[in-house]
Order: structure tokens, then sequence, then C-alpha cells
């Protein structure tokens, strides 16, 4: 199992942290936060990492020389998912997948490589409780899913808060049939939609990871769920990083 961060993007709502150094490189507890991703995935024997740069992408690769790296150069005019596909030369094997800008625990790397499903998410059921005092970004911008009998049902921010099972917290499993799918569909949409509106987004190139789930889900692809209640902090503003560095260290790992 091999694993691929998704980090191109500038993250300007985490400004001025993010001025001079990539939103991954913001510490917590002593650590940045990219410093937790890979000790995350090394306690599960994951230390094949191929990391998607774009921003500041010289930095990381002077402080991670141990990583592959694809550049993004388009960063500043695609976003999440055609990020990822920039390591498509690397999907042949399976893969865990994860945003740069997370704080996740080894549990759930554990719990969704155990996951049996070709494509697995992970979701924090527990979300509403980090968002009670979240109103630089509000629950109605969560990723959230609907599941039912162990498969994902839905993932749309618009899912209202009552029927939504958890929030994608932007890890991913894929297998190598999995990733086989994911690459199709994603080749399929952009012949189809390239420089047009796809989804909620503007045009293709700026649409999220999840817009492309949710056709997947559509056309049938079975999705599971790994669980984490908690466990799990997004660092998308000043505020999720000062909440961060508050609880994170306390609160899931016990110290």
């Amino acid at each position: 199992m091999q694993a691929i961060i998704i980090g191109a993007g500038r993250g300007s709502r985490l400004m001025p942290t993010t001025a001079d150094a990539p939103k991954c490189f913001a510490e917590v507890g002593g650590r940045r936060i990219l410093d937790w991703t890979v000790q995350a995935f090394r306690d599960h024997g994951i230390d094949r990492i191929t990391f998607i740069g774009g921003y500041r992408i010289d930095s990381v690769r002077r402080d991670y020389p141990q990583f592959a790296f694809r550049h993004n150069v388009e960063w500043e005019r695609n976003n999440i998912l055609a990020s990822l596909l920039y390591a498509e030369d690397v999907m042949e094997e399976p893969f865990v997948c994860c945003y740069s800008d997370i704080l996740f625990t080894s549990n759930i790397v554990g719990e969704i490589l155990r996951c049996d499903a070709d494509i697995a998410l992970a979701c924090d059921t527990d979300w509403l409780t980090r968002y009670e005092h979240r109103t630089e970004h509000p629950s109605d911008d969560a990723e959230k899913v609907t599941a039912a009998n162990g498969q994902v049902t839905r993932i749309h921010r618009q899912i209202p808060e009552d029927e939504a099972y958890g929030e994608y917290i932007g890890l991913a499993k894929f297998s190598a049939s999995g990733a086989a799918a994911l690459r199709r569909c994603y080749h399929d949409r952009r012949a189809t939609f390239a420089g047009k509106p796809y989804r909620e987004a503007r045009v293709f190139e700026k649409a999220y990871l999840i817009h492309l789930l949710q056709d997947m889900l559509e056309d049938g692809q079975p999705m599971g769920h790994a669980d984490t209640p908690g466990g799990y902090i997004e660092v998308d503003t000043q505020q999720d990083f000062d909440y961060a560095r508050e609880h994170w260290v306390a609160r899931h790992l016990g110290r």
C-alpha cells in the first residue's frame, strides 16, 4: 500500500500562516501537520508517499526528500480532483490518499485499511461537535455523507445535518480496481465537461474530489466507509488552527 497526499493549494484562508510556507507546514503540538500525517501512515507500514505539490513545492522537496513528487503546475487554476490525477501514473497499485491540511489518528488509517471495499471513505461520525464554535467554516460547507448497510449512499455538502451519517474527512482508500474505476470516470467526465460547468463546480477543472465520487455513486460504484468518532481536525482557517493547537494532542492522542 502506498499513500498520495494532495497538497498543491495555497491555503489562503490560513493566512498569514501560509504567507511563506505550504499549509501542511503549520505546526500543531510541536509538529507539522504533514509530520502527523506521515506518522499515521508509517504506523501501518505505509512509507511510500507521493506528494502532489504546487504552492511552495520546493520547500516540501527540500524537507522531505524521501517523498516522490508530482508537480501540479496549474494549481492556481484547478482544484483537488485535477490535482489528485497528477499522480495517476502511480495508481496501478492500491493506495490511500488524503488532503494535506487534515489531522487524523493512526486508528482511522487502520480502520480504512481493514475495510474490504474497493473504495472506502473515512468518516467522522462525531463531526458536529467540532462545528459548535466553527464560525469561519460552517457545517453547511462540510463534505457530508449518508450511509446504509455499510455502504456510502451519498456525498455532498448540501446533505442536511440531521440526515448526515458523518463528514468525509478527506482520507480514502482505493484498491487497484477501485483506482481504475476512479481514473475511468475522471477521463470520461473530463472528455465531456472540460472547460464547462460540472456539478457544483464553475468548470470541471475546479471540481472537488467529492463531485466525482458522487458521480461514481450515481453510476452504481459501491463505496464502503471506515468510521472515527472525532480523531480528526481540518485546518482550513486560522480559527481551525487555533482549535487544533488547543485540542489535538490532549484530546485525540491522550497526551
